[in-house]
């Protein structure tokens, strides 16, 4: 099963805000790949949470594996997804109905949905050998930071991104080992907010619950808008409710 990227850009629009931009492909299965060259780990299905050690990866030569990391960017493909394309890394697309519907899409592969995996693992083994188990670790670290400095590149790029936004950072790729810190740093100057969220689902599904429940205030919603009052009764009174 090969980990997928998957996230969202949406604009300011009120009460309902517009998706205009998705991100797809590969993500976590770039760093499990780079570990499984170690062999340490399972080659078919071993991930790299699977390999991790704090003690060693504190070892780590961050520089090395800073530099190791950009090696290993060479194989890996992130773009604005061509309007041929009906896959991209391994992920079903239409970027002509995307279009239509205002979404620009932005994927990140290894070649060819993901042909170039086994490349990866030969670099993960060449790591491993040449570096140890510490710096290998730190290199997945900087793998991932690269992969969200890189997507967001192409969303600037883009233009799809609203001045204003906060980012939102979620799943093991991207909060696991020193990626928080290095993540933020890369992005401070382009975001004033930003969150790590191990589980995004489960927490916007309890916020969302405790929001309904008016658990939060008007000036201060649980779920509401940035800087603002709750934005429930407004979509309340676009769907025509009478306690709008």
């Amino acid at each position: 099963m090969l980990q997928t990227l998957a996230g969202r850009i949406v604009n300011d629009n009120e009460p309902y805000a517009n998706t205009v931009g998705n991100f797809l492909g590969l993500a976590g299965v770039v760093s499990d790949s780079i570990a499984r060259g170690s062999g340490k780990i399972d080659k078919k299905n071993g991930a790299a949470l699977d390999l991790y050690n704090e003690k060693e990866a504190k070892k780590g030569d961050k520089k090395k594996a800073e530099a190791n990391a950009l090696e290993a960017h060479k194989l890996v493909n992130i773009s604005k997804v061509p309007m041929d394309m009906d896959r991209f890394g391994t992920v079903p697309v239409n970027p002509e109905a995307a279009e239509a519907a205002g979404t620009t899409l932005i994927g990140c592969d290894v070649g060819v949905n993901g042909d170039k995996l086994p490349e990866l693992m030969d670099l993960g083994a060449q790591f491993y050998e040449e570096d140890g188990l510490g710096t290998l670790l730190s290199t997945l670290d900087y793998v991932s930071t690269n992969i969200v400095t890189r997507v967001l590149d192409v969303a600037f790029n883009e233009n799809v991104i609203t001045p204003g936004s906060a980012l939102g950072i979620t799943g093991r790729a991207g909060v696991t080992g020193r990626k928080p810190e290095l993540i933020l740093e890369a992005v401070q100057d382009k975001f004033e907010n930003v969150v790590f969220v191990e589980d995004g689902l489960a927490l916007g599904s309890a916020i969302m619950a405790r929001c309904m429940n008016s658990m939060g205030t008007p000036k201060v919603p649980i779920g509401g808008k940035q800087g603002g009052r709750c934005i429930l009764k407004d979509r309340m009174k676009m769907a025509g409710g009478k306690f709008a």
